[in-house]
């Protein structure tokens, strides 16, 4: 479990606690509740990680809401957009072994997750990693509707592993991973990914 969920619950908990000596279990077992939730939603599950080379797992668990080709400063690239509901799993992985190249987050507003805008407007991480045949893969963790706080805990220059766990968002969010134009997406819009686990696309001339 991630540690947050320890603040939470015990902070719920403790106030529980309370309004049952000082009033009636009944006022206590809202608290009691939302404790139970946070515990639960900070779980970190064990994941296999895929270990074929040249494979780009899921940075987080949700459902695939994109799949498209976008033009960027670099040119054509993919992108793979995942929505994480409040019910997922919060944790977020990176997607490929490498160096962390460059790390680069914005402030800016809540959008619904869902919504194309909130890719270009909403607080956001971006996170690119050079793997180590060169080629590069950026993921980012963009806040949601509900999403109030990003985490990331590489820092440039770090060293990652495939699925290796690098950070989480609070509550609904988004992440996506930009990918080389030539890469061979492996998931379609609708498709449930599990973080660190689910394949979502191959490299081209990656050697194994």
């Amino acid at each position: 479990m991630v540690k947050d969920g320890y603040f939470y619950g015990a902070g719920f908990l403790a106030a529980a606690a309370v309004l049952g000596w000082f009033a009636t279990m009944w006022l206590a077992l809202p608290c009691v509740l939302l404790a139970a939730f946070f515990l639960w939603f900070f779980r970190d599950p064990q994941r296999t990680i895929p270990q074929d080379a040249g494979l780009v797992v899921s940075p987080g668990d949700g459902v695939v809401t994109e799949c498209a080709r976008i033009q960027t400063a670099s040119g054509e690239q993919q992108r793979i957009s995942i929505f994480l509901s409040v019910f997922n799993v919060h944790v977020n992985r990176a997607p490929i072994a490498g160096t962390i190249l460059a790390v680069d987050y914005r402030k800016g507003l809540y959008l619904n997750a869902m919504n194309p805008d909130s890719a270009v407007k909403n607080e956001q991480n971006s996170v690119t990693i050079r793997g180590t045949d060169g080629q590069e893969v950026t993921f980012r963790q963009i806040a949601g509707l509900l999403a109030r706080r990003i985490v990331f805990h590489g820092r440039v220059g770090d060293a990652v592993e495939r699925g290796q766990r690098v950070g989480l968002i609070k509550f609904g969010s988004r992440v996506d991973v930009v990918l080389p134009a030539d890469a061979t997406v492996t998931v379609q819009k609708g498709m449930r990914v599990r973080g660190g686990s689910s394949v979502l696309a191959r490299l081209r001339g990656v050697q194994g």
